[in-house]
């Protein structure tokens, strides 16, 4: 029997993911706010929804990619939301970089539905995304994850199962901590080199050569290479402000999770306020 699956939030993530969905001969449906990316999955053979609602009425395991955890609840049990469609036994797997809290919460909700919750969070990025090697880090029940597998296995190349409902979320947002980090090493290397007048190709050559400066370092780098009026121009000023925004947030939520846990995340806390600069982000008071 074909499986039946569906998508929520084709957005920089999210779309990519679900792309791969019908061509692997999925029965796919999804849906987004935004009619363009829809339309751009339709033509790959997925049905287009209305509503979450409709999504699960149609699918018996569903991912979901949308930005935050207010999202992820308006999507979950929200007026047209999944739970108002969802039939017992459906898995929901849940993408969104979330609070742990999050997906406990709604996992619960969900439960008395009779419907699964997993934490799928996922790194690699929309580009690894398009080529079929994200990596999922699921927090949740094994047999549900079982269950959800063939749909995470269209786009992946490994998928951990991180322990216990939230662990996913935990072990996303250790990640993400670790990536930030990352791009403040990479600004402030490759800023002192152009100051001292460094040729940037010897700097990445040095520093990929040991290890030191990975390829997302890389892609990370690229913004800082642009012309400067391409750079501060509006289509890369406004997708900048999208990836700072997401970036502030996760960091915010790592830092939470910190908190709770009694942990000091002094580096983290400093890169948190630098991000719109690491992001090249020109708006006043941003920097």
């Amino acid at each position: 029997m074909t499986l039946r699956v569906g998508f929520i939030g084709l957005g920089n993530q999210g779309k990519p993911i679900a792309a791969h969905l019908a061509p692997a001969g999925f029965a796919t449906t999804v849906f987004d706010i935004a009619p363009a990316p829809a339309r751009e999955l339709a033509e790959t053979g997925a049905r287009v929804a209305a509503s979450p609602r409709e999504v699960a009425e149609a699918a018996s395991v569903i991912g979901v990619c949308v930005p935050e955890d207010d999202h992820v609840r308006a999507v979950m049990s929200g007026p047209g939301g999944i739970l108002e469609g969802a039939a017992p036994g459906t898995v929901v797997a849940i993408h969104s970089t979330i609070l742990p809290e999050t997906v406990e919460e709604v996992a619960e909700q969900a439960a008395t539905h009779g419907v699964s919750v997993l934490d799928a969070c996922v790194t690699g990025g929309a580009a690894r995304a398009a080529q079929k090697q994200l990596t999922y880090m699921v927090g949740g029940d094994a047999e549900a994850l079982e269950k959800a597998r063939p749909m995470l296995e269209a786009s992946s190349v490994k998928i951990i199962h991180a322990g216990p409902l939230g662990n996913g979320a935990r072990l996303k947002l250790c990640i993400n901590l670790i990536t930030y980090i990352q791009w403040a090493a990479a600004y402030e290397s490759f800023q002192l080199a152009r100051a001292v007048g460094l040729p940037q190709e010897v700097l990445e050559e040095a520093g990929q050569s040991n290890g030191q400066i990975t390829d997302l370092m890389i892609q990370y780098l690229a913004v800082h290479k642009m012309p400067e009026d391409v750079r501060k121009g509006d289509p890369i000023q406004t997708l900048m402000r999208g990836h700072t925004r997401i970036a502030e947030k996760d960091l915010a939520w790592a830092l939470k999770l910190a908190r709770d846990a009694d942990l000091t995340l002094p580096v983290g806390g400093l890169v948190s306020q630098m991000m719109a600069q690491l992001y090249g982000v020109e708006d006043e008071g941003q920097r």
